[in-house]
């Protein structure tokens, strides 16, 4: 009896053996696929967000789906900058369906009270591996975080934002105040080592520069999604596929990742237009109600023709020296935000307010042209900060020309109209005054005078305005002597 019982159990036990052995053998080889649908910099838009919802939607309804987003959201639109907490844009986010996103350098605009609030408002994870906070604010901010699919594949997403020699990303060192940034190519590294992640993704709000570079280096993560440098890019560096939208919902980011078993078989990339989706009825009624704020719509002026970039930033250098009855007026490019210009007609509080919406302060300095030309050399070669490097960035009343080498090396600058060694009254944006590691200057003085007050008060009294759209700083090669 023993050897019959022994003699049924023994096929019994082996079958069974070779049924798991048969699952967990398909259970290596069985495809599955994903989608991440990504955004970056929306800095406050609410164009394309009913649009967003619904490519979402369509999304999910066919396919497994993981939304992300890179980082500044917000900074850039008047209806959701000048609401309580900025949280209009995060209803709009825990809407349309987020689970994942890292942070972005304007994200600490608003100062950290703000940012943790709606951190602890977002029904989304917000992940930043490279900063330490050492109070209890942001303390809901983590290195990583796991999604797993219905098929079992463990998706790693990790969140960087870029740091500079000051130690902290782009912005006023106020709001920076008790936090510490590291490294985050670096940082980025470290946590894909220690990743355990199936597909390892990195959300990267520290420029497309600083992604292909990591990605050439080190090609341990199998998408990185990145912001900061507003490029639309879509490529693929040492077997890592990179993807960025451009600004301003534009565009999503559409990864499709194909797995056999626990491993990559394929991934793939593109930037898909939002303006060819219909609009979610539901998210528009949202934005209605946050776009309804009458005292952003009075008009305060007029544009007397089209404006472009170039001109908007001829008028605000225009407009701090006026104010202040300087000889010169200067401004950083990146502070004036509408890029794609300003058409003839009415100007409102709102227009004013999305050009500048970062409280900047009015600083007045005596500086000599020899101070100027080492500022504008060193802004030029900027070899941390790629989006502001090797392009005209400090426009100014005065006309300059700024003189490289064959390798985009300025060396130089030409002042025509101005006399070396004497010392020129110059009006300055803040930020420039306290960011920018070249900045010298004598008798500096940081006057209360906010840029947007000053904005307003010129379109009331001007309207309506005209300015040149031609640039008056140059760039020319020339060989070094």
């Amino acid at each position: 009896m023993k050897k019959r019982i022994g003699a049924i159990v023994i096929p019994v036990v082996l079958s069974l053996v070779a049924g798991v052995g048969v699952y967990f053998y398909l259970a290596m080889f069985k495809k599955s696929e994903f989608v991440i649908l990504s955004t970056n910099d929306v800095h406050a838009s609410l164009d394309n967000m009913a649009q967003l919802a619904t490519a979402v939607k369509e999304c999910r309804d066919t396919v497994f789906t993981v939304v992300v987003d890179a980082g500044d959201r917000w900074t850039g639109d008047a209806y959701v900058d000048l609401a309580e907490g900025r949280l209009p844009i995060i209803t709009l986010m825990n809407a349309v369906g987020y689970d994942v996103a890292t942070l972005g350098n304007h994200d600490f605009d608003a100062g950290q009270q703000v940012l943790d609030n709606a951190i602890r408002y977002a029904n989304f994870d917000v992940v930043c591996a490279n900063m330490d906070a050492e109070g209890e604010l942001l303390d809901d901010v983590s290195d990583s975080e796991s999604i797993t699919t219905p098929a079992g594949v463990e998706i790693d997403f990790v969140g960087v934002v870029t740091s500079y020699a000051n130690g902290h990303p782009d912005g006023n060192d106020v709001n920076f105040e008790g936090l510490e940034f590291e490294d985050p190519q670096h940082v980025a590294k470290h946590e894909c080592l220690d990743s355990d992640g199936d597909v390892k993704v990195l959300l990267s709000h520290m420029g497309h520069d600083r992604d292909l570079a990591l990605a050439e280096q080190y090609g341990g993560y199998d998408v990185i999604l990145g912001g900061h440098t507003h490029k639309v890019l879509d490529t693929l560096v040492n077997g890592t596929v990179i993807g960025q939208t451009g600004r301003k919902l534009k565009n999503i980011g559409v990864t499709r990742v194909k797995m056999r078993g626990k491993r990559v078989a394929g991934i793939e990339y593109e930037n898909v237009p939002l303006k060819n989706y219909a609009k979610d009825e539901a998210v528009c009624k949202m934005i209605e109600k946050i776009k309804s704020n009458p005292a952003l719509k009075v008009v305060v002026g007029s544009m007397a023709h089209s404006t472009n970039h170039v001109g908007l930033c001829n008028l605000q250098t225009k407009i701090i020296k006026e104010a202040t009855n300087a000889e010169i007026g200067i401004y950083h490019r990146g502070g004036v935000r509408i890029i794609e210009g300003l058409p003839a007609g009415e100007v409102t509080v709102k227009t004013l307010f999305d050009n500048e919406p970062f409280f900047s302060q009015v600083h007045t300095a005596d500086i000599t042209p020899a101070q100027l030309r080492e500022l504008i050399v060193e802004k030029y070669n900027d070899t941390v900060n790629a989006k502001e490097s090797h392009v005209v960035d400090l426009y100014a009343t005065t006309p300059y020309r700024i003189i490289t080498d064959e390798n985009d090396m300025a060396y130089d600058v030409e002042f025509p109209l101005l006399t070396e060694g004497k010392k020129y009254r110059v009006a300055i944006a803040d930020y420039v005054a306290r960011n920018y590691a070249h900045f010298e200057c004598e008798n500096e003085v940081r006057t209360p005078l906010l840029v947007y007050d000053l904005d307003v008060a010129y379109f009331k009294k001007n309207s309506p305005v005209s300015i040149s759209n031609k640039m008056l700083q140059s760039v020319v090669v020339r060989k070094r002597e």
